[in-house]
Parts: C-alpha cells; sequence; structure tokens
C-alpha cells in the first residue's frame, strides 16, 4: 500500500496550475467528473498563497462633520492643504469633503487626529 503521507506531501506542494493539470489526468484515467471534491482538495494549500492580504497604502481623509469648532477645522484644513481661506470654509461646511486624497497612512492618521482635535468628524477611506 502506497504511504498517505507521503502523497499528502507531495500533493502540497503543488501549484495551483499543477494541481489542476492534476485533475484533468485523474478524470482522463477514471472516466469521472471530480470538480467538486478535487477543487476544493486542491484549493487548500494553493488558495491560502494566492489570497494574500494586500495592505492598503493610500488614504482619503473625509470630513463626515465639522462639529461645533468649525473656525478651528478650518484652520486645520488651512494647515494640511493649500486651500484660500474660502475653499476651506467651503470644504468645512460641505458634508463629506475629501481634506487629502491619496496619502499615506501616517500623513492620513495625523490629518485625521488635527481635524478630530479641532472637533470634526472624520474618516478615513
Amino acid at each position: 500500500m502506497a504511504d498517505l503521507e507521503k502523497i499528502v506531501a507531495q500533493l502540497s506542494e503543488l501549484t495551483v496550475l499543477e494541481a489542476a493539470d492534476l485533475v484533468k489526468l485523474l478524470e482522463e484515467k477514471w472516466g469521472v467528473s471530480a470538480a467538486a471534491p478535487v477543487a476544493v482538495a486542491a484549493a487548500g494549500p494553493a488558495a491560502a498563497a494566492v489570497e494574500e492580504v494586500e495592505e492598503k497604502t493610500e488614504f482619503t481623509v473625509m470630513i463626515k462633520s465639522p462639529g461645533p469648532k468649525k473656525i478651528d477645522v478650518i484652520k486645520v484644513i488651512l494647515q494640511l492643504t493649500s486651500l484660500g481661506l474660502v475653499e476651506a470654509q467651503n470644504m468645512a461646511e460641505a458634508a463629506d469633503s475629501k481634506v487629502l486624497e491619496g496619502v499615506g497612512k501616517d500623513v492620513a492618521n495625523d490629518a485625521k487626529a488635527k481635524l478630530e482635535a479641532a472637533g470634526a468628524e472624520v474618516v478615513l477611506l
């Protein structure tokens, strides 16, 4: 009888393409269609390697609400952006205003902390 542990170890080392080829060969050899059971077995370790979580690198800082201290929020917007006073005021007053777009995690968290300290309700996207 074959050493089943050795076979399992060898199957675990297959790439997704190799596993797909194995399925085709076994289906032809045995004259069966094993799509569901074999796909689940083959997807085990190979799928885990493919589904690596990609960390988000770009963020958008958005004001949901300026809060009660609108003037303080406008001052922070002026510090964070190159906008003029009128544009910063309009941004603070508009719902879901994007203060910064496509910035790194540190910059986004810093901007969020400053805006929240000024009284704004802020969301990172």
